[in-house]
């Protein structure tokens, strides 16, 4: 991520800006001269937050703790950012009841953290000579997956293998 570039005390060269308080409080519209002069009685920096503002949107703060307060937001905002993967989830189709139990309860935490969830049944031997028993795999699973879940398209045989992607549904705030 690039370092963003901000105009600090005189760089500031706009004949008027709109000065915000250390937090976050609009003091009003003043001339560079009398923000200059605020600063330095204070003993604060000038950091320009916003240049393409009209007038440009000025902070009297102290650099270095702007800087800690910028860099603490942009590691929040990169924690908030989480899944986006895409899980993979193996099964027969005939699974044990205890064993198919625990892939749903995999799947439902991939897919509440944001992950897709491909789901992949396998045909062992002569199976692949009845694959309806794979489809009613699916339906089950798409159907216990229902509130956190849905399926993205229909399911695609490939070689020995059914396949079935499913995407989490976003939930409304």
């Amino acid at each position: 991520m690039a370092q963003k570039f901000y105009k600090i005390n005189r760089q500031i060269t706009a004949p008027e800006i709109r000065l915000l308080s250390a937090d976050g409080k609009q003091i009003g519209v003043v001339s560079l001269s009398e923000a200059v002069h605020q600063a330095q009685e204070s003993g604060l920096d000038l950091v320009e937050i916003n240049g393409k503002a009209k007038p440009p949107v000025v902070k009297l703060i102290e650099f270095s703790k702007f800087k800690y307060q910028e860099a603490k937001k942009a590691k929040a905002e990169k924690k908030g950012i989480k899944g986006g993967d895409t899980k993979e989830v193996q099964m027969t189709p005939f699974i044990g009841n205890a064993d198919y139990e625990t892939r749903v309860k995999k799947t439902k935490e991939y897919l509440t953290t944001g992950n897709k969830v491909k789901l992949s049944i396998k045909f062992l031997g002569r199976q692949i000579q009845k694959p309806e028993f794979g489809h009613k795999l699916i339906e089950k699973y798409t159907n216990d997956l229902a509130e956190v879940g849905t399926p993205e398209g229909e399911a695609k045989l490939v070689g020995k293998r059914l396949f079935i992607t499913f995407t989490p549904i976003k939930k409304h705030k």
